[in-house]
């Protein structure tokens, strides 16, 4: 059987000698990549890590690619995009490359919301829109707003904007010496942007993610951000910690699941192989999806390593298949 290749990017291809994170972060993204390459090695599927912009990689030849690692799409996007739709047509990528486009852009939020999912109160401002952000903010009665590009990820270009004082503080203060409205003119000049409310819960408890694998919830971690901040990555200074996954998170978890199957379903897409389901509280206690991430989510198999068995093995049956 040709080879079934696990994607990273090129920071982290090899020994990962690329990147400028510092050495525990990359160690341990060497180490997430490698359970999910020996998991599906035992399960017979004779697997190996490239970077997804590798041209020596024969696509057609292989027998299947897994996004893994390929954290870097987003500096990328035209390149990306424009390997995500030829590789897509000589090998299977999974997830699949309609499933990967369509969540890439954060405007899936949307859909979601219109399909019965409980998410994230969410405005959507379009590129070089003349939408001014306390406008957009107090339409809505928000005193205090998360903004965020349509599409990036490791929280950047995010921002927490608080109105509640009259002048606008900003969190954290841009590089370029901004005020609150320059950076939103210089944001929106360049790219779609949401706005949302910020959630206290973030602040108090963190943000926990729920990993789904194959049609069941395997583990789940609570992740929280450093003291003053309130951006969870580990980019920043977050920390992660694996938690029970209680029936009410995998209750969530599998009811969101299950609305994303049949979005796929009805539009003819071959149905997810992972996600990791980010849930929040409201003010009012309940659960909200603030992101879905069904690209190359960090999934923390490190915490959960027959997580990545389960991973494996389902990727064989779809590679038999």
């Amino acid at each position: 059987m040709p080879d079934f290749l696990v994607l990273t990017d090129r920071r982290y291809a090899g020994d990962g000698g690329a990147s400028t994170m510092p050495k525990e972060y990359v160690a341990n993204v060497l180490e997430e990549d490698r359970l999910v390459v020996d998991a599906l090695n035992r399960a017979g599927v004779d697997a190996r890590r490239v970077a997804w912009c590798d041209k020596s990689v024969a696509w057609e030849a292989t027998s299947g690619a897994l996004f893994r690692t390929t954290w870097d799409y987003f500096d990328r996007w035209e390149e990306f995009s424009d390997w995500l739709r030829s590789t897509s047509r000589v090998t299977e990528l999974h997830n699949s490359a309609e499933l990967v486009h369509w969540n890439l852009d954060k405007h899936y939020l949307h859909d979601l919301h219109q399909i019965g999912v409980n998410v994230v109160p969410t405005a959507f401002v379009a590129q070089q829109e003349a939408a001014r952000l306390p406008e957009v903010a107090a339409d809505r009665g928000w005193q205090k707003v998360v903004i965020k590009p349509a599409v990036a990820g490791a929280a950047r270009d995010t921002y927490v904007v608080d109105f509640s004082e009259g002048a606008a503080s900003l969190f954290p203060e841009p590089s370029q010496g901004l005020n609150s409205e320059g950076l939103w003119l210089a944001l929106v000049d360049k790219q779609d942007m949401l706005v949302q409310p910020f959630l206290q819960d973030v602040m108090s408890r963190g943000e926990v993610s729920v990993v789904w694998l194959d049609g069941r919830v395997t583990h789940a971690v609570m992740k929280r951000a450093k003291a003053g901040d309130f951006r969870v990555q580990d980019d920043h200074g977050g920390t992660v910690q694996r938690i029970e996954a209680t029936p009410e998170l995998e209750r969530t978890a599998c009811d969101i699941m299950q609305c994303v199957l049949a979005f796929c379903e009805a539009r003819g897409w071959e149905s997810p192989l992972y996600a990791r389901v980010d849930l929040m509280r409201g003010d009012d206690g309940q659960l909200l999806l603030s992101e879905l991430e069904m690209v190359e989510p960090e999934l923390w198999f490190r915490f959960c390593p027959e997580a990545a068995d389960v991973l494996a093995q389902a990727v064989k049956r779809r590679v038999a298949r």
